[in-house]
């Protein structure tokens, strides 16, 4: 296998990645005077880029819905989505640091022309789903907290995260600070949550597995069958692609580890922010016998419950998570379109063409929440396209050579993409009435 690694064509290094790539490789080669965690702080970043997707506006609906409903006892459910997702980031990670290649460059050279183009049209159709419920959740988050017109949060959300991908001209590191400053906002909006909410001892009741009636089980697939989000698989993979040159096996052998502590420190923090909205859901609604379905709801329900802080707190957290996951989703489309057909367009064009659906359905009076569900369903449509792949390639000594999956990673893969493919099957035909949920 050659670790030569070609040019990435979605980001260039910029003068802190150059700055920070001298710090990891002397990491790499055991001869850094770095300690603690300045040694690890060159390797961080990718996966909390990637973690995003993890805590958008669909989590948020999600979340809340299931604690208002159910108190505390669908938490483990969420651990054990974060637990597949961390295995899943993490070998898309390992895919671009072994190969070079993003996950839709390896499948243009794995797979033949019709599929390629097969493959290429159903994530762009993803990407933009994606993107247009990411782009609503920050609008409407502009209009719960400024009281504007949910159109004027929709330009500002424009403005927002066009000056968000414009770091990418300064390379991966300005934008993965910012992203990973987004996650911060929004871990921080949530202790407020929970501070205010005052849960009980009884939270830890909802870590051991259970259910109660039909409906708590189809919540409990929703969770879990929204866990990997194909765009991000397809995204991780390029940020990790070229992010830290690398010339022998033996370093590659040492980024894999702080790779994997990258993807734990920013899975662990996305798992810990969507256990926060479930507890504080629960602990406000479902304690006060509140019935909360809708974002807006939860947010005009939190003033006379805990105050205007508390609603203050949810509105900053879902404009953190709304900008900062729109933001990841146009480069997700970006990554997909070159990887896949090899042409490119610029960001900014890019950004331009996927906000025209978001005005689309703000012009039509739609209700954001249920476009956001509909997104839900085209995006767990191409949620085996992706996972798919990833499992074969990581799988395969041809492409990986010796850092190809251990047998026990590759079955316990296998298992979760089985599990996720049936569960998001089974919303699929729920949701357009062929079975009963």
């Amino acid at each position: 296998m050659s670790l030569a690694k070609p040019k990435s064509e979605t980001i260039q290094h910029g003068a802190l990645d150059q700055q920070l790539n001298t710090a990891a490789l002397e990491v790499l080669n055991r001869s850094s005077p770095r300690k603690g965690w300045r040694r690890l702080a060159p390797f961080l970043g990718p996966a909390f880029v990637a973690s995003v997707a993890y805590v958008d506006p669909g989590n948020f609906a999600t979340n809340i819905s299931g604690g208002a409903k159910y108190g505390y006892l669908l938490l483990w459910v969420i651990l054990l989505a974060s637990l597949m997702a961390m295995l899943v980031q993490n070998l898309s990670a390992k895919l671009g640091i072994v190969t070079g290649k993003n996950l839709p460059e390896v499948i243009r050279e794995r797979f033949s022309k019709p599929v390629v183009w097969f493959y290429w049209a159903q994530a762009e159709a993803v990407a933009m789903a994606t993107d247009l419920a990411e782009f609503l959740g920050a609008s409407l988050a502009f209009t719960l907290l400024f009281g504007l017109p949910l159109w004027a949060g929709a330009v500002l959300t424009g403005i927002v995260t066009f000056a968000l991908l414009g770091l990418q001209a300064r390379g991966f590191r300005p934008i993965e600070i910012a992203i990973t400053g987004f996650v911060i906002v929004i871990a921080g909006a949530y202790i407020v949550q929970l501070a205010l909410s005052q849960p009980g001892v009884e939270v830890l009741g909802g870590f051991v597995p259970s259910f109660r009636g039909t409906d708590s089980l189809y919540l409990a697939v929703g969770i879990i069958g929204a866990t990997v989000m194909p765009h991000v698989i397809y995204l991780h993979s390029a940020l990790t692609q070229n992010r830290i040159p690398t010339s022998s096996n033996a370093q590659v052998k040492r980024l894999l580890k702080f790779n994997a502590i990258d993807v734990g420190l920013a899975m662990s923090i996305a798992m810990l922010i969507n256990m926060s909205m479930l507890i504080a859901a629960a602990a406000t609604f479902h304690a006060s016998g509140k019935s909360v379905t809708e974002i807006t709801e939860a947010y005009k329900t939190l003033t006379p419950l805990l105050g205007s802080g508390a609603a203050i707190a949810f509105g900053i957290a879902l404009l953190a998570s709304g900008l900062s996951s729109s933001a990841v989703g146009t480069m997700s489309g970006a990554v997909i379109m070159q990887g896949f057909i090899g042409y490119r367009i610029p960001l900014f064009v890019r950004r331009s063409l996927t906000m025209i659906p978001a005005f689309i359905v703000i012009a039509l009076g739609l209700n954001p929440t249920d476009t956001l569900i509909l997104s839900q369903v085209v995006l767990s449509f191409g949620i085996p396209f992706a996972l798919i792949p990833l499992l074969m390639f990581t799988a395969n000594r041809q492409i990986m050579g010796k850092f190809v999956n251990h047998p026990l990673t590759t079955l316990l893969g296998w298992g979760i993409a089985g599990l996720i493919i049936a569960l998001n099957v089974y919303l699929l035909l729920s949701t357009f009435g062929v079975i009963r949920a």
